[in-house]
């Protein structure tokens, strides 16, 4: 039973399991009563229903969106942490006018999400998916793949994760440029990457990795234009936010082969619905939105959701993003 006179902390959806069963969550009940759910609210008026009493909200996985028409109807709401980066399924505007801090979990994934990043360059490089495939159908075919070493690689973002993915694709032997909403010089001259316009980017690279975060700038940033002025046979990887790019106009860039191939972690829709065109595509490497969830990924980013929280009620909130 909650105790009336102490601050709810909500887990509102925590489906897949991520932070329940966590150690990290024990540190949260000398502050107030941790309220968990394993399954996602069905509707906005359930989401609402959990969250009335609600004073701080760990919110574990982003598929539990709080729009405006929610905010509102939560008076007794102070804070949500984002359980990484991303913070899109937050209306920031709103939660700053009712003053409910919105933090983050900035950069303490950022070598997990840029391995896996750099893994599906590799795979889908020699075309894995695609021979894997071939041989479960009882076909040898010889298709030739493309080496990485010494070809160019386009990063498009340079924050924590896209700096990541610098280091490993020059530690692989690439040259990399980059294009970024933020450039910054100090970074190019300490990664050893130069920083260009992002139509460069698109027409000088061999493989191009996306690393933006998702928002009204970035919407579709990458669509049917900017695949058009990629070389044709390049490569193609997304592990930020689906919405960065248009689905239709990559499904049709590589159905027309003007792609060699795309490694995607994340799509416009969520889970990815068994029609989508993507799926089609012969020449795809997909993984399920899940690049951090690794054990060593899930704890670091439940330890920053739960120094969040601690920090938001020792009056001292952190990775503030609104």
């Amino acid at each position: 039973m909650l105790d009336s006179a102490r601050p709810v902390i909500l887990v509102p959806g925590d489906d897949p399991l991520q932070i329940a069963g966590s150690p990290r969550l024990q540190e949260l009940h000398r502050y107030g009563d941790v309220v968990l759910h394993d399954n996602r609210p069905t509707s906005e008026a359930s989401l609402v229903k959990r969250a009335r009493e609600a004073t701080a909200v760990i919110n574990s996985r982003g598929q539990v969106q709080w729009p405006e028409s929610v905010l509102r109807q939560l008076p007794k709401l102070k804070m949500i942490t984002a359980c990484g980066i991303g913070t899109d399924a937050i209306d920031l505007e709103t939660a700053r006018e009712l003053d409910i801090v919105v933090s983050n979990i900035p950069g303490r994934t950022a070598p997990v999400v840029a391995e896996h990043a750099f893994c599906l360059l590799l795979a889908v490089s020699r075309r894995l998916a695609f021979q894997t495939a071939e041989l479960k159908s009882g076909r040898w075919t010889m298709k030739l793949a493309m080496s990485l070493h010494g070809k160019t690689l386009g990063v498009i973002g340079t924050g924590n994760i896209g700096c990541r993915m610098i280091e490993f694709a020059r530690n692989y032997g690439m040259e990399v440029i980059a294009w970024s909403f933020h450039p910054d010089p100090d970074k190019a001259q300490r990664l050893g990457f130069r920083y260009v316009d992002l139509d460069t980017v698109l027409s000088s690279s061999d493989a191009v990795s996306v690393h933006v975060k998702l928002t009204d700038d970035s919407l579709h940033l990458i669509g049917e234009k900017e695949f058009a002025k990629m070389k044709p046979g390049s490569l193609f990887v997304n592990t930020a936010r689906g919405a960065v790019v248009d689905s239709q106009a990559l499904a049709a860039a590589l159905e027309s082969e003007h792609l060699a191939g795309a490694g995607l972690d994340v799509f416009e829709t969520e889970p990815l619905p068994a029609d989508d065109a993507l799926l089609r595509c012969e020449q795809v490497v997909l993984s399920p939105h899940n690049a951090d969830q690794t054990p060593e990924g899930m704890d670091l980013l439940n330890q920053g959701c739960v120094e969040n929280v601690i920090a938001f009620f020792k009056d001292c909130p952190q990775n503030v993003v609104n």
